[in-house]
């Protein structure tokens, strides 16, 4: 009885914050853990018309034909590539950026430029894909136009395969330097000016500064970052993908994602894509706890 007054106590006197906590808790329930009472649809035969438990259960089927697909090793590579791709290119810059920006004294300036970086963020994928499109078009596009004042050849960039996944990466990168630079930026910020003063008494230049003083002093906030990414690196988004894609670049531009749109939203294949995704999240997990456990034997931070 002791016992149940002391948990209650702090609960009673806060219950105004435990209220407000409440309303995330609902949400993760009704929309994190709940659908996943659907996750057996995987491991049936589904039929809406008879529901889940009506429909037949057929084990490992799902995943044995998606195995044995002939297409299993191409969206697979093409995933994993254009995941890795981004993450090579597009993990240091948003930091290289952040330190950058950082070292600006002109107040004005940074907010002019944070602010150019950021705006990319919130637009459409569709408006982003018809920028890239006018942008590349062989006849009337920016790009093809500065290669013939050159005296280059013209090229139809969006139906080349091989350079698809360059055209995808380079233009999120793009897309998504301000807003991913913001939690370096508010490390930065953080950051203890009596080093930078210590350093410039040393006799330190600015990029001394940022290799011995910035760099170090968000290391952590960059390791986390890191595994974070490294547990979403079987994720794509397939609107963009989608957009990009045509027939001619499909070799290159194929992957999980667009593989499960086909199959569960126009085929109508609900268990067959339902086990492609179920796969997708099992390695994400074990992707995100091995960068999780290199990190801590390393002597890094670690989300646990």
């Amino acid at each position: 009885m002791f016992r149940k007054r002391e948990v209650l106590r702090p609960i009673i006197a806060n219950w105004d914050l435990y209220l407000m906590m409440l309303i995330p808790v609902i949400w993760y329930i009704m929309f994190a853990y709940a659908p996943m009472y659907g996750l057996q649809i995987a491991f049936r035969d589904y039929l809406p018309s008879k529901g889940f438990w009506g429909s037949r259960w057929v084990g490992l089927m799902h995943f044995r034909r998606f195995f044995s697909s002939y297409y299993f090793t191409r969206i697979l590579g093409n995933t994993l590539s254009i995941n890795f791709y981004s993450l090579l290119a597009g993990f240091p810059i948003p930091i290289i950026f952040a330190l950058i920006l950082n070292e600006l004294k002109s107040q004005k300036f940074k907010k002019v430029v944070q602010n150019v970086t950021y705006l990319p963020h919130f637009l459409s994928t569709v408006v982003v894909v018809s920028i890239i499109q006018m942008l590349l078009q062989p006849n009337v596009g920016v790009v093809n136009a500065l290669m013939r004042q050159f005296g280059l050849p013209t090229r139809d960039f969006l139906v080349e395969s091989g350079l698809f996944q360059h055209i995808y990466v380079w233009s999120g990168i793009w897309t998504n330097l301000g807003w991913d630079a913001i939690i370096y930026i508010a490390a930065l910020s953080a950051v203890d000016l009596s080093l930078y003063e210590a350093a410039t008494i040393d006799g330190a230049s600015r990029l001394q500064k940022m290799l011995y003083v910035s760099l170090p002093s968000i290391s952590m906030t960059i390791v986390i970052m890191l595994i974070l990414r490294c547990g979403n690196i079987m994720n794509i988004g397939y609107e963009k993908i989608l957009l990009m894609q045509n027939s001619l670049n499909m070799e290159k531009s194929d992957v999980i994602s667009t593989f499960v749109y086909r199959g569960g939203i126009l085929d109508a294949d609900y268990s067959f894509s339902s086990a492609i995704g179920l796969f997708n999240s099992i390695c994400n997990s074990l992707l995100l706890v091995a960068a999780n456990f290199i990190a801590r034997r390393m002597g890094e931070a670690s989300l646990w």
